[in-house]
């Protein structure tokens, strides 16, 4: 092993992460800094300086990162409309980066030579929060516990953590389901999870309501666009984190946000997962609506055609590459006239667009109307556009080549 003098570790105060503390202790040798992030999972995070103290950490760090994951990370990332294999929000990809620059930060902050993280050898997280380490640090050390130790199952870890008397409560036989949770999304995988047919138990879910038990009245919400991004709810402005938690309420309580996917992981396996992301759901159906009567059409299908692209660089750990960020400048240019409101209805599940305005509109009544326009378009000029279009098919057919 490399001689590690002093290692941030991103420290949850759960079972793995306390297991890893004492093992970088006892293995390395070292010193060790805990770095707790606040990132809107819904649950305390104070408790963790009280277990890091127990293990004889001097450095903790628990830091509120919601406004800057919201406005620097979350936002960025809607204005692309980004999706990953046309259902996943990108939930958990789209915190490593910020939870990466962090760790970087506070390494060097205390003069660390190592960062060091709970992510499995099997997953997608141990190559997010390494590529981004690497690309904001190119000299730092990473310490993978995952991919060094033999503590390969729950059984294991606790036995460790008796043995060594880590205080963490066993909570019963039946191991939970692994959740991450953010200001974007919850996520669920193991257990009954992890064969494809079966259905995900009802009370699995934490921040959804079944679309069955919402409500009979549909909920309207007016959410107000600047540059692409919601500024106001409802005609009250307000911060991009407390738009998340706003829209996560709404949305939760009446049954959107719930998809049940199997996805292609970077590292070569599908794996099976269940996410929740109300406020996310909203917000693509939503700024879709907006840019669909402020675009112009080839930068809409311009931005469809790229996005693909832009939402792997996400899902692949590649959020500080200088592709998504050359992507990001042309999506941050395409946002100027991004301006407007949409009207929504949320109703058992559905989220459905029903007004949009804009005083940067594209959209012309006077042209678009089915009642006479005055001369505004003249339906003759559509004969000369067809058969202009039209002409290399009647060459080919000419010489019978037949499609």
């Amino acid at each position: 092993m490399d001689k590690i003098n002093k290692v941030v570790l991103a420290y949850s105060g759960g079972l793995d992460t306390s297991v890893i503390l004492k093992w970088l202790q006892d293995e390395y040798n070292c010193e060790v800094v805990t770095f707790t992030a606040d990132i809107g999972q819904g649950e305390e995070v104070e408790p963790a300086r009280e277990k890091a103290k127990a293990l004889g950490v001097k450095e903790i760090y628990i830091d509120d990162l919601r406004e800057e994951f919201a406005r620097d990370f979350i936002f960025p990332m809607f204005r692309a409309n980004a999706i990953y294999e046309g259902e996943y929000l990108l939930g958990t990809s789209i915190a490593r980066p910020l939870i990466a620059k962090r760790l970087v930060e506070i390494a060097n902050e205390t003069n660390a030579d190592a960062i060091s993280h709970g992510a499995t050898g099997k997953g997608n997280d141990q190559v997010r929060f390494e590529l981004g380490a690497y690309a904001l640090k190119p000299g730092i050390k990473v310490i993978a516990p995952w991919r060094e130790w033999d503590l390969m199952s729950r059984e294991k870890l606790l036995d460790y953590a008796e043995k060594n008397n880590i205080q963490i409560d066993r909570g019963g036989k039946k191991s939970p389901y692994s959740m991450d949770a953010n200001l974007l999304h919850i996520s669920y995988e193991g257990l009954v999870l992890e064969d494809p047919w079966t259905e995900p138990e009802a009370d699995m879910w934490r921040w959804t309501v079944s679309p069955e038990a919402a409500p009979d009245k549909p909920t309207y919400v007016e959410l107000t666009y600047r540059h692409g991004d919601i500024v106001a709810i409802d005609g009250v402005e307000t911060s991009p984190a407390n738009v998340m938690a706003k829209l996560n309420k709404l949305a939760g309580e009446n049954g959107v946000g719930r998809v049940d996917i199997v996805e292609n992981r970077y590292v070569g396996m599908k794996a099976r997962g269940c996410y929740e992301t109300p406020a996310g759901t909203v917000m693509l159906k939503a700024h879709r609506a907006i840019e669909s009567i402020t675009l112009d059409r080839e930068v809409a299908h311009l931005k469809d055609e790229l996005m693909p692209k832009y939402a792997s660089l996400i899902y692949n750990g590649y959020w500080w590459s200088p592709e998504r960020k050359m992507l990001q400048t042309m999506i941050d240019e395409s946002q100027k006239f991004v301006n407007g409101v949409v009207r929504v209805k949320l109703y058992k599940g559905n989220v459905i667009i029903v007004g949009r305005k804009s005083d940067d509109s594209l959209f012309d009544e006077n042209i678009a109307t089915f009642e006479d326009d005055g001369g505004a378009y003249d339906q003759k000029d559509a004969g000369g556009f067809i058969k202009l279009n039209a002409l290399r098919l009647r060459i080919a057919a000419s010489k019978n080549r037949h499609f």
